[in-house]
């Protein structure tokens, strides 16, 4: 699909979400960093853990939101609902005031407003474009993100810790201009309105959408190969989760400066702020480039095997990670994390689609994102754990953890041979008498 073809709903949006996504990703990394060097890591762990649960219940809602009150609707509220925010995230970090408490409310309220706007955002994309070309319009805008996080982090590394406030007046500013275009220069795409009605209910409000969801959520205790793959996935998520997290504070406090380059006079040296933000650049610049070829390569093994290995390279990147300080030993850590990510982006989803039925797919993948809504939310408790049982141990436990995801794994994909062969010589049989 050419650009020339493409909606203006979408040249708009890929372009004003370009420049959010880009000073998104120059503040968001270092906000572990910050809130435990103001609060102390047990007080930041705690309040990370209670922002994570405000995006889950809005991640809830976000979708029937998005349904009954229109795309565009969404998108230009939660637009100006971030730019308001950015108002208070300016001031507490401004020559006027110093507020942690006030970051952490602004901070809260930004995942707040952009759980509600990316359900709505993906939508709009699925109204405007045809189904044929949908994956490939949704994978330029992943391939938009991802640049962001490859330029954003080493900008954010310089900016943040030096002109924190100038940088939050930028995305102020940026907010309110996408704001501003959002409601001026894109049209809405929702469906009829009773068509929506007949979806969403016309006597349902936010409360019962979230009750409903979570029945469709038991289809978990039905179905104990779907749990295990849950289970395994929430214990898998603890470590990749850490990544602007436990990652960040550990570099900032164990990793000295070191120098990146010397060539003669002229030697690049970075501090652990620093490191973190080229560690968080080098894992969106694979992403980037090798999201497609990896799942192509992927595709050719059996999708137990790849779940295992990607589960156990997360548990070294762990072991690798609490072992040094060295900078280019951590980048090497970095390589095989987000090669384990890579891994699994292209089969999780059709792996999803076997284990579910065809009349529950819809409930079985809102299911499965409790692998990452409760890993989301469990994640932050890795700061306060580095003060009770040390950085080392903390990265130690994260290994363990994915050691026995890749056990569950192993169960589970075990179980599902099982039953895929029974299933097969079921078939088989019942095909006999016709046969004969």
């Amino acid at each position: 699909m050419r650009w020339k073809d493409w909606d203006a709903n979408l040249k708009v949006r890929l372009i004003g979400e370009f420049f959010v996504n880009l000073l998104f990703w120059m503040f968001f990394p270092f906000m572990a960093i910050y809130f435990s060097d103001e609060m102390g890591k047990t007080t930041a762990g705690i309040l990370l853990v209670l922002s994570q649960v405000v995006g889950v219940i809005t991640n809830l809602v976000g979708g029937y939101c998005a349904d009954k009150y229109g795309r565009k609707k969404m998108m230009v509220i939660s637009a100006w609902g971030q730019a308001t925010t950015f108002i208070f995230f300016c001031l507490a970090n401004s020559p006027w005031m110093d507020s942690p408490i006030l970051t952490f409310i602004a901070f809260s309220a930004l995942g707040l407003f952009g759980s509600l706007y990316w359900p709505a955002s993906h939508a709009m994309i699925a109204d405007v474009v045809e189904e044929k070309h949908r994956s490939e319009v949704f994978a330029v805008f992943y391939t938009s993100i991802n640049i962001s996080v490859v330029f954003g982090p080493v900008l954010g590394s310089i900016f943040f810790f030096s002109y924190r406030f100038e940088l939050l007046l930028a995305c102020l500013l940026v907010s309110v201009v996408l704001a501003v275009v959002l409601g001026k220069y894109i049209r809405e795409t929702v469906p009829v309105k009773k068509e929506v009605l007949e979806q969403v209910g016309t006597d349902k409000n936010w409360f019962q959408a979230i009750g409903e969801q979570l029945k469709d959520y038991r289809v978990i205790a039905s179905d104990k190969l779907f749990l295990l793959f849950i289970l395994a996935g929430i214990l898998v998520a603890q470590t990749f989760m850490q990544m602007d997290l436990l990652l960040a504070v550990y570099t900032t406090e164990k990793v000295p400066e070191q120098s990146l380059f010397a060539i003669g006079n002229w030697d690049i040296t970075l501090t652990g702020e620093k490191v973190f933000g080229y560690l968080i650049s080098l894992n969106g610049l694979m992403v980037a480039l090798c999201t497609v070829w990896m799942a192509k390569w992927m595709n050719r093994f059996k999708e137990g095997r790849v779940f295992i290995l990607s589960a156990l390279l997360y548990g070294v990147s762990m072991l690798v990670f609490g072992s040094t300080t060295m900078m280019w030993i951590l980048f090497g850590a970095m390589v095989i994390f987000t090669t384990a990510e890579l891994m699994v982006v292209g089969i999780q989803e059709s792996f999803i689609s076997k284990l579910a039925p065809e009349n529950m797919r819809g409930q079985y993948f809102a299911a499965a994102g409790l692998r990452f809504t409760i890993g989301r939310t469990i994640a932050p408790i890795s700061i306060p754990l580095t003060m009770w049982i040390g950085f080392e141990n903390t990265f130690y436990l994260l290994f363990v953890l994915a050691v026995i995801s890749a056990g569950l794994y192993y169960l589970m994909f075990r179980a599902f041979d099982k039953k895929v062969q029974s299933n097969k010589t079921e078939k088989e049989t019942k095909a006999e008498p016709a046969l004969s």
